[in-house]
This record gives structure tokens, sequence and C-alpha cells, in this order.
């Protein structure tokens, strides 16, 4: 891993400290580099009624969209796991929408695995509305 993958996954383990994860006890952090050097960081938030929760990923991704970073070049994400965290599947497809060029880094709780994938490693034949739909 380069200098900058490990302060990301660090980044990431820092965020999910954060994170509020009380009906789950589960803590995951994420942080996303745009190509202009900027960090974004997300942690997920759990609420009450589940289904208004926020994933750490998609926290950071919404983040560095909103403040102008479309070029997302590497996200790190890291949780409360023995190995590295595996990403659910609404995350899978909004990573495979606002990254698709990323690279991926997972990470386990204290950092000491890490697993390197792409977008399309995570989702292959990943859905995208402008391709997928048939036109008249």
């Amino acid at each position: 891993m380069t200098k900058v993958d490990r302060d990301l996954v660090e980044q990431a383990r820092s965020a999910a400290s954060r994170a509020r994860a009380d009906y789950s006890g589960f803590a995951v952090g994420a942080a996303a580099l745009a190509s202009d050097g900027r960090v974004f960081i997300g942690a997920n938030i759990e609420l009450s009624v589940y289904g208004l929760s926020m994933c750490a990923e998609r926290v950071a991704l919404f983040k560095a969209y909103t403040e102008g970073a479309e070029d997302i070049v590497v996200l790190a994400v890291a949780g409360s796991t023995l190995r590295p965290i595996s990403p659910c599947g609404a995350c899978r497809q909004v990573i495979w929408e606002l990254a698709p060029n990323a690279r991926i880094l997972l990470a386990n709780q204290d950092g000491s695995e890490v697993a390197k994938h792409t977008p399309a490693d995570l989702l292959p034949n990943g859905f995208f509305l402008d391709t997928d739909r048939i036109q008249d």
C-alpha cells in the first residue's frame, strides 16, 4: 500500500469512531480522496427507523459530490470487523456510479488487513439507467 492509501485507511478508521451505531454496534468509517487532493470522511449513522439510516460510504461520497468533488480516486472503508469490511449492496451501487474509476480499500477494525478492489469487482454488471434502459 502507498502512504496515501495507509493515510486514507487511518482516516476511515478514525471516522468509524464517530459513527452512531446505537442499535447494531457496527461502526463504519469511510474516507474518499478526490483528484484535487481533498478528503471527505463519513461515518454510518443509525436511527430508530432503521431504513432512514445511512452508511459511511454513502455519507463520504455524497459529501464529496455536494462539495463539487466528482472525481473520486480512492475510497477507503473500515469497520468493526475481524476481516476486511464488505460494503452493503446499496453502497456497492453508489460506489459503482459515483466513483467508477476509484481504488477501493476495505479494511478491518485495526487496519491490519486491507483488501483492494475496483467498483466492478464489488458490483459486476452494475445498473446504470442511461445505458440500461431501452431506447424508443
